[in-house]
């Protein structure tokens, strides 16, 4: 009767064992999925970027630091590997995006220019898919860490080497600070 008894004991153990397994298995895999929905974007806004660039480059011809700041900051972003340096990199894309926009507000003819502002708006449209892609990609990331940590998943996950994942995060102060708006 104890043999009985200690088999479905055995058993009821390695069932959970392996239910705790799938579980973190299928939250690796989403973590997985969604950092590649966020490189599919991210390839959107680098394919854009050299759009961009060229409308600009006949109107920008004294602007011409600028444009190779943004050829610069797409080929580092491109260059990037693991979340940390690819979010870094994506901080220093938008700077260099930001200061282009700013000079194309300079210059009337490329700002009613129609491909610029087809482009400019696929920009936009990418980088809300990004923005989109990014949070569902740390929320999967904040299941699957808080998964591993407690209790008892936390001895399933250290057995298997489930390692904890990183967030994609500002790394900018500024960007973190609610945008002020001045009408006058």
């Amino acid at each position: 009767m104890f043999a009985w008894v200690l088999l479905i004991v055995v058993v009821l153990l390695v069932f959970w064992a392996v239910g705790i397994y799938n579980t973190l298995v299928r939250l690796r895999k989403r973590c997985n999925n969604g950092w590649a929905q966020i490189d599919v974007q991210l390839k959107r806004r680098y394919d854009l970027i050299p759009n961009l660039v060229e409308t600009a480059k006949g109107y920008l011809k004294h602007e011409q630091e600028v444009l190779e700041n943004v050829t610069k900051a797409r080929q580092q972003a491109i260059d990037a590997s693991g979340v940390k340096d690819q979010a870094q990199a994506e901080n220093f894309l938008k700077q260099t995006l930001r200061s282009l926009f700013a000079v194309v507000e300079n210059y009337p003819d490329l700002k009613a220019n129609q491909n610029m502002l087809a482009v400019q708006e696929e920009l936009v449209s990418t980088e809300n898919k990004i923005s989109f892609a990014r949070q569902h990609y740390n929320d999967t990331v904040m299941k699957y860490n808080t998964r591993t940590e407690v209790f008892p998943s936390n001895i399933v996950a250290g057995m298997f080497g489930f390692d904890e994942r990183e967030f994609f995060e500002l790394e900018e102060e500024a960007q973190r600070e609610a945008p002020r708006v001045d009408f006058s």
